[in-house]
């Protein structure tokens, strides 16, 4: 599948081809505190499948593994991009927040599940808002 996306302020941007059958959320607790959410999808892709425009920062993270891992970002707006190997990448692992086509990727897979935050089951029984907590609320 041919996705395009972009950092937050659109200072860097791309286009790449992946496989929706690879879509992951990562509950780990580094995914938790690099994207401050309870959790972080992400596609990963070979990097010869990605076109870039921009120049991302990169940050070196040491897995509880041992692996060094480049956290890339854009050093405009802090929009997290993707993650690869240090040193020589092979692979890039997509946020899928920054992803066009997010909607059209649902996740095939949960990793780190003993680090998931307990309340996500409850997320569906809450109201829903279209938009901010004055809209009008959602028929569940």
């Amino acid at each position: 599948m041919q996705i395009t996306g972009k950092c937050h302020c659109g200072a860097i941007s791309y286009t790449a081809q992946v496989d929706p059958a690879r879509v992951v959320v990562c509950h780990c607790a580094d995914c938790q505190q690099f994207s401050g959410a309870p959790f972080r999808a992400v596609v990963p892709t070979p990097v010869e499948n990605v076109a870039l425009t921009g120049q991302p920062r990169h940050y070196v993270k040491v897995a509880e593994s041992g692996n060094r891992r480049a956290q890339a970002f854009c050093a405009e707006c802090g929009t997290q991009l993707y993650a690869t190997e240090a040193d020589q990448p092979q692979v890039l692992n997509l946020r899928l927040g920054c992803v066009n086509e997010r909607a059209q990727l649902p996740p095939q897979r949960q990793i780190w599940c003993e680090s998931a935050m307990p309340w996500l089951d409850g997320l569906a029984a809450l109201p829903l808002h279209a938009k901010g907590p004055a809209s009008p609320q959602l028929a569940l």
